[in-house]
């Protein structure tokens, strides 16, 4: 499937500074990974048996508010998502949206342009995950407000990736 909105993953700059100091100001521990299976949020992939990884606080929101000059005030968040203890090049390629399989819960949560929450919904994703998400994008989308869309894992409420207003 070829996807009308791009999975962003955390930015190159971000990155360099969470493998310093995370978005709690904690500093970065790297560990190895014994089982594989993390999602990874800078390349979009889940981590294989072996690799360095780091989990790490990261305000998704914040970051974006930064570079727009929003103000999202009391819906910045922070949490915790796995990184790459060092640079991976980040994604390869356009493979549909990352982390989606059949049977899983996905949340997207909508922001307008301030960084304010307008509402979510709970996916459901069946036989067709990349399809049921283009679908909720494209929903989020067809409201004007709608600057940028959180996919989030529902069972956590962990950041999955961003996508942007086409």
């Amino acid at each position: 499937m070829t996807s009308r909105y791009r999975a962003r993953p955390i930015e190159e700059t971000a990155l360099q500074e969470l493998r310093v100091r995370d978005d709690a100001g904690r500093d970065c521990v790297p560990c190895t990974d014994g089982e594989g299976g993390a999602p990874l949020r800078c390349c979009l992939r889940t981590s294989e048996a072996g690799e360095r990884i780091a989990l790490v606080s990261y305000a998704p929101l914040r970051r974006w508010a930064a570079r727009t000059g929003a103000d999202p005030g009391a819906y910045d968040e922070q949490g915790p998502v796995f990184i790459h203890a060092g640079d991976c090049g980040g994604p390869a390629g356009d493979g549909g949206y990352p982390f989606a399989r059949a049977g899983v819960q996905r949340t997207a949560r909508r922001y307008d342009a301030r960084g304010h929450i307008l509402g979510g919904r709970v996916l459901d994703l069946g036989e067709d995950p990349d399809g049921e998400i283009e679908r909720a994008l494209d929903d989020a989308f067809a409201e004007p407000d709608v600057a940028l869309v959180h996919l989030r894992f529902a069972e956590f409420g962990c950041f999955q990736f961003e996508v942007h207003r086409p």
